[in-house]
């Protein structure tokens, strides 16, 4: 028998509701301008709901939210999870042909602005005939409205967030993320992690990308505090790392060496870290030892994505101070998955595959790209675009990217192979491998270096690092060095390869 299809609904905000009656007086969240009780959070989200329903947003309708880290942003978050409205989290990064296409894509009624970016706005054709920037009338916008609670049906299908993912080419896609799977993720990270109410979050990384957004929500469904960071500023960090107790925190690649010069200047006293790091496929093994060294605490050798959260293979730590001899992970408890080749058969034990997934905390799909949607959804699995290996044991390595291959004389060589062998050299910093044309192969590996602060080492001598651990058809044909900060990098931190190849690549 099946009962009524509202026992199955949970929504992010009725676990709000339900901590701010059990943990009133608990701090949610701090920022630079204000400190929030639970109590006092959740009558703001409510006076902000009824400000929205004032100002004709409805059930589905999309609110965008350009902004800097600050509390508004969860605010308006969760205000939309109360009345089924869904925020696009607009990437300031973002060049402006690329912000009138994601405002254009998901066509919100009335658009939330900080002071920092109305020139944004002024400089693009955005066509959102509502527009509250968040400052005075923010503020008057709430004190004028209700703190009762909406009387709106939210669903846990509904969708809440719209996170914009950038992908090798063409403009951003808009990912959609459920409250079921929100709070899914929620509950994964509870479980995987041991993350409760006495576990506080860190959110320096930009709120409109999916490591600030899920686990700050997530913080907030399982009762912790909030701590709200105007971006990477490692002094303040380390002060916080002091005073407070932190689940997890975040290092993406390209800022973990910059966190580990603060750490050593500042020499925090650190009041307690359960797992720092992130996609340990990216940084120096050197790095991670360092790091994890100086937190006292292990290395989340995590792979996830927007459409995924922490799962499918983040259920893996790093053990502190030692130089990792494998970054083989393992798979996530909360769902399934699979590798497949191009024709979505299972590959054998030891054979490179495109990772497929199935499990609650998956997103809903894309917005407005059906065609994008039934492929990478095809089978019933929703298909990564990201190769794995899984060994005899059930651990999976990382591979590549199934869509960034060099064909080399037939061969097929995967990027991250050779960038692995380059991070090992004790001169180098950070490294990207990228193809370029070649009259004879097709195509040929080419490797940008960034070294170390006072390292000092020629190509010749990298190139022979390489033939000592890569096949020969894999040995860049050249090495280029560059400074760290030139690299070109998405939010997450990740060196973007199509971007290297179109500003430094020459055929």
């Amino acid at each position: 028998m099946n009962g009524g299809a509202g026992a199955f609904s949970l929504t992010v905000g009725d676990l709000l509701r339900k901590q701010a009656g059990a943990r009133a007086g608990a701090m949610a969240i701090q920022d630079a301008r204000r400190s929030l009780c639970y109590r006092d959070l959740d009558s703001r989200v409510n006076r902000l709901a009824n400000a929205l329903c004032g100002r004709g947003v409805t059930h589905g309708d999309r609110v965008a939210m350009l902004s800097e880290n600050r509390a508004e942003y969860i605010e308006l978050e969760l205000a939309a999870a109360r009345l089924g409205a869904i925020v696009a989290c607009l990437n300031w990064r973002l060049a402006d042909e690329e912000m009138l296409h994601c405002i254009r894509l998901t066509t919100p009624g009335l658009l939330l602005v900080s002071r920092r970016y109305l020139t944004v706005l002024a400089r693009i054709d955005h066509g959102v005939g509502d527009v509250v920037v968040i400052d005075d009338e923010y503020e008057t916008l709430l004190a004028a409205a209700s703190d009762r609670d909406p009387t709106v049906e939210v669903e846990a299908e509904d969708g809440l967030v719209i996170l914009y993912t950038s992908g090798t080419t063409g403009f951003p896609k808009g990912a959609l993320i459920s409250h079921r799977a929100m709070v899914a993720r929620a509950m994964c990270f509870s479980a995987e992690f041991g993350i409760g109410a006495d576990s506080n979050f860190l959110a320096w990384s930009p709120l409109f990308h999916m490591a600030a957004t899920d686990f700050s929500l997530a913080t907030l469904m399982l009762g912790g505090k909030v701590v709200i960071h105007d971006g990477f500023e490692v002094d303040s960090m380390c002060a916080v790392l002091e005073s407070e107790p932190i689940s997890w925190l975040v290092a993406m690649p390209g800022m973990i060496e910059p966190l580990i010069d603060g750490l050593k200047r500042n020499r925090p006293h650190i009041c307690g870290v359960r797992m720092v790091g992130a996609m340990a496929d990216l940084v120096p093994l050197h790095q991670i030892a360092e790091l994890t060294r100086l937190i006292g605490a292990p290395y989340l050798n995590s792979f996830g994505a927007t459409e995924t959260g922490l799962a499918p293979a983040s259920g893996a730590l790093l053990a502190p101070g030692v130089v990792p001899q494998s970054l083989a992970k393992r798979e996530s408890g909360f769902c399934l998955i699979r590798l497949v080749d191009a024709d979505d058969r299972d590959v054998p034990v030891g054979e490179p595959g495109e990772l497929a997934i199935r499990g609650p905390t998956l997103f809903s799909g894309y917005w407005n790209a059906p065609e994008a949607n039934a492929l990478d959804f095809r089978g019933g699995w929703f298909h990564m675009g990201d190769l794995f290996v899984r060994h005899a044991d059930g651990t999976l390595d990382f591979v590549d990217r199934a869509k960034y291959l060099i064909k080399s004389g037939g061969e097929n060589i995967y990027p991250v192979e050779i960038e692995r062998v380059l991070l090992s050299h004790e001169a180098v910093a950070d490294a990207a491998v990228v193809r370029r044309s070649d009259a004879r192969w097709g195509e040929v590996p080419l490797a940008f270096v960034a070294l170390k602060p006072g390292a000092a080492v020629d190509a010749q001598a990298l190139l022979q690092w390489c033939r000592a651990q890569l096949a020969g058809y894999k040995v860049p044909k050249e090495v280029r060095f560059v400074e760290a900060a030139e690299f070109p990098r998405s939010s997450t931190g990740k060196i973007q390869r199509h971007e290297i190849e179109r500003q430094w690549v020459t055929a």
